[in-house]
């Protein structure tokens, strides 16, 4: 039997509903060895709600099998649709699911961590305490961060580093998230950079307009990064650079 989760308004209106209430972005890219498990048994993990919901797979720029795989899957599943984009650019891949979920809540999800259990929590937060924004923070203080030793030291230095530079008040800005899609949008069409930074841009613009919490999660490592961490940080300077120079002009 599907679990109640305690939010009277996410209840499936039918069989094959003209609109699902939730949609849940997942951007992928190289994902060939990953992509097929962790969506089935994404399907599989969501059979415990009892509402309508879909899985956009947002691929952008891969060399690998990624895009045959996730078309085999939405072949063989209803609610998976597949967008592309040209180039690997994380954050246009994750601006584009957002713009193009059909959901009146969007879940922004890692193909490597795929947490129902944050989506449950998440929800809650969203439907029944009235939140914009819920952040699924691993620096919060019943976080279980299992990853690497470098990659938590990496996530603290960004934060300090938006704290600093941006006066961003939160712990955590990349990984899960979920948010009402309409409160959200004009905040996404707001933002200016692409790449690693557009997480962080969205969630510290909501935290300027909207209300928004963070909730722990647990992060437990299951593939290397698909891209090198050491390569992304020319991106993430000029990013942060960028963002500055934007909010000091209120843009």
């Amino acid at each position: 039997m599907p679990e109640l989760v305690g939010f009277k308004v996410l209840k499936r209106p039918s069989d094959k509903p003209s609109k699902p209430l939730v949609s849940i972005v997942i951007p992928v890219y190289n994902e060939e060895g990953l992509l097929q498990t962790s969506i089935v048994n994404l399907v599989e993990d969501m059979k415990r709600f009892d509402f309508a919901y879909e899985i956009v797979i947002t691929e952008n720029g891969s060399k690998d099998a990624t895009v045959s795989i996730a078309h085999s899957l939405a072949e063989r599943f209803p609610m998976i649709r597949v967008l592309s984009s040209s180039e690997p650019n994380y954050g246009r891949a994750l601006k584009k699911g957002i713009l193009e979920a059909h959901g009146t809540y969007v879940i922004c999800d890692e193909i490597d961590i795929t947490d129902t259990d944050f989506y449950r929590r998440a929800l809650q937060k969203l439907v029944d305490e009235g939140y914009d924004l819920v952040v699924g923070s691993k620096l919060h203080p019943d976080a279980r961060d299992k990853r690497p030793p470098f990659r938590k030291a990496a996530t603290k230095v960004i934060n300090l580093m938006l704290r600093v530079m941006l006066d961003f008040h939160g712990t955590d800005t990349h990984g899960l998230k979920a948010f009402n899609r309409e409160r959200l949008l004009a905040v996404v069409n707001r933002c200016v950079v692409e790449r690693d930074m557009f997480a962080s841009e969205l969630v510290i613009r909501a935290e300027r307009e909207l209300r928004v919490t963070e909730i722990p999660v647990e992060i437990v490592e299951k593939r290397q990064p698909s891209i090198n961490l050491v390569r992304r940080v020319p991106h993430v300077l000029k990013n942060i650079a960028k963002l500055y120079l934007a909010f000091r002009l209120n843009r």
